[in-house]
């Protein structure tokens, strides 16, 4: 069975770190994932802040030149989906600010995004 929307992003929050990851919907296994946790990561944000815009915009661009990598940039032609609107809901609107900045990393990194409820 394949889905339309096979790869989709996911993102996590929490008060001290930020994480993105592209699922493969057929069969729920993570393709690319890139975290504020990570020391790499960590010692490129300045003042170690880890949960904020400027950490949210590092980890899509991460995210990104993982994709790359993987040769997943284009989602195999369909684009990789993003529900901003679902995404925004749940992490409450305070992080609205991260969450765009995740998908504008991804985007100005050429990945090619589906947006959805924008």
């Amino acid at each position: 069975m394949t889905l339309l929307k096979r790869y989709v992003v996911r993102m996590f929050m929490s008060l001290k770190y930020i994480t993105a990851n592209v699922v493969d919907r057929n069969n729920g296994r993570i393709v690319a994932s890139a975290s504020s946790v990570e020391n790499a990561l960590k010692s490129t944000l300045e003042c170690k802040r880890t949960c904020n815009a400027k950490a949210a915009a590092v980890v899509g661009e991460v995210l990104a030149m993982r994709l790359r990598v993987e040769g997943l940039e284009n989602g195999q032609g369909r684009g990789i989906h993003v529900d901003v609107g679902k995404e925004i809901e749940k992490k409450g609107l305070q992080n609205r600010t991260k969450v765009w900045a995740i998908v504008n990393a991804l985007k100005n990194n050429g990945v090619k995004l589906v947006l959805e409820n924008v």
